[in-house]
């Protein structure tokens, strides 16, 4: 009725604390709370003393001072070895990317059309190499490529007779093992990414005249897309960071930016050089990264 008192809001439920509402909103935030102190410790803090090492002095003696000098910085990027380092990573990464994209990708659409009964089965044999050591893997590649394995042998059973090509300890042997160890990663990125695809399309595509190269690439390619954007992310991140197979099928010959940690970490034991290095890989990592936000966003535009 105009004019009458408006009624007094009723008590919230168990006097004078917080309402409902607001405490639903803390519990996220405390259900959050383990994981994000476990990062710290396990994440977090690593990199903070990564960095802190990397300015570090180390002394003739081999002792890290608490001195901070960005010294080693200088050192590294005024070294043309190290330029030529990170470029060989980034190429070792763009080629090893490139080829483990083209053999994965028909794999993966197969995989993903088959309508056969066997299809779990083949899924799992595609991915079953992970369940093998990389470094079994890499010194089975070592058997088949060097100058007296599968491959030799089989040249000359052919009737070769001329210098067979150079397929271990160099940078092919290195991309070839590569493309093999990260093919079982790009087949799941692929197939969790392929959520896009439509068969209806591609068959409204071709009852409307279009052949199946014109399907494949004005229909199933630009919907598959993104699944080979992220597979393409997982496999040059992995491959940069690679330090097995670079150091057994290069044969310390090919030196990438983990190869060289390693050294400086475990040999030279300039542990300073080894974090400048490492801050040089994690940089790799976001350049990579902002890349793929910014081509996962022109993608969801289209």
């Amino acid at each position: 009725m105009a004019g009458a008192a408006l009624a007094p809001e009723a008590p919230v439920e168990g006097g004078s604390g917080a309402s409902p509402r607001t405490r639903r909103s803390w519990v996220p935030l405390v259900l959050l709370l383990p994981a994000t102190v476990s990062l710290g410790f396990t994440v977090g803090y690593p990199l903070i003393w990564l960095l802190r090492t990397s300015f570090s002095v180390q002394l003739a003696d081999g002792v890290i001072s608490g001195q901070l000098t960005s010294g080693v910085y200088s050192a590294v990027l005024d070294s043309g070895f190290y330029w030529k380092v990170v470029l060989t990573t980034v190429e070792l990464g763009g080629i090893v990317t490139g080829c483990t994209l083209a053999l994965t990708y028909p794999l993966a659409l197969f995989l993903l059309r088959t309508g056969s009964r066997w299809r779990g089965v083949l899924i799992a044999l595609a991915v079953a190499p992970m369940l093998t050591s990389t470094v079994v893997r890499s010194y089975g590649w070592l058997m088949i490529l060097n100058n007296q394995g599968l491959i030799d042998t089989l040249l000359r059973n052919l009737g070769y007779h001329g210098t067979p090509p150079a397929l271990d300890d160099n940078f092919t042997g290195t991309v070839i093992g590569l493309v093999e160890v990260l093919m079982p990663y790009a087949v799941l990125a692929m197939l969790s990414g392929f959520g896009r695809l439509d068969s209806e399309l591609e068959r409204a595509a071709a009852s409307l005249g279009a052949s199946r190269l014109q399907v494949w690439r004005r229909v199933t390619l630009p919907l598959s897309l993104p699944g080979v954007l992220t597979a393409g992310l997982l496999v040059f991140v992995l491959s940069i960071s690679a330090f097995v197979t670079p150091d057994i099928l290069g044969g310390g010959r090919v030196f990438v930016l983990a190869t060289e940690v390693y050294d400086d970490a475990t040999v030279s034991l300039n542990w300073p050089q080894a974090a400048v290095l490492s801050v040089f890989i994690l940089v790799l990592f976001a350049i990579v990264g902002l890349i793929y936000q910014r081509a996962s966003r022109l993608l969801s535009r289209t």
